[in-house]
């Protein structure tokens, strides 16, 4: 995982505010399950926090980014699955199954993220990379060291792009583990989990 990658939304935080910082980040979890994020605002969760709007706005760009850092903690935190399969492609789908898993459990902020990892603020862009390179790095250790650039990156849409479709309504995010799945069996082997082409 790359050192420049941080897990809070500013870097050199005092004690104080980093106390801030996850008293917000807890209570717009909550808020989140409780309105959602059409009706969720900076605003709501700063009152929640006990702090001023301003105080809020000092660590969060916007409701995206808010919801953009949320998603990034979530995956951050997480070790990942122990990857016991024998090949890349056995790896690979236990990887992508427990991606898929995580996701579902936080339905409400995949729903969020989903729209704001689109967003175009600066603050998303760099969570967007993050996440994007926490990906990668996923992958290429289910493949292992001599893993293809091109597969990683195909890969790495895989996901995005079921979390999107996920996020749209074409499937469930309960769904999302077995269309991971399916789509690393054709990307590996040519052919579906049932052996068709």
């Amino acid at each position: 995982m790359s050192s420049q990658m941080s897990t809070v939304p500013r870097q050199n935080l005092n004690p104080r505010q980093a106390e801030t910082v996850e008293r917000l980040f807890g209570e717009a979890a909550v808020l989140l399950e409780e309105v959602g994020h059409e009706q969720l605002t900076i605003r709501m969760v700063a009152a929640r926090a006990g702090v001023s709007p301003a105080t809020a706005y000092t660590y969060f760009a916007s409701k995206d980014h808010l919801f953009a850092e949320l998603f990034w903690r979530l995956v951050n935190a997480d070790e990942g699955p122990q990857l016991t399969g024998g090949t890349p492609t056995e790896r690979l789908r236990q990887l992508v199954r427990h991606l898929a898993e995580l996701v579902a459990a936080a339905p409400a902020l995949a729903g969020a993220v989903n729209k704001s990892l689109l967003g175009s603020d600066p603050e998303v862009d760099r969570l967007r990379r993050d996440i994007g390179l926490l990906w990668v790095d996923r992958f290429r250790e289910a493949i292992g060291p001599d893993a293809d650039p091109e597969l990683i990156t195909t890969l790495t849409l895989v996901i995005s792009g079921g979390m999107l479709q996920a996020g749209v309504g074409v499937f469930t995010y309960a769904e999302l583990g077995d269309t991971l799945e399916t789509a690393v069996d054709v990307i590996m082997t040519g052919r579906g989990p049932d052996g068709s082409r």
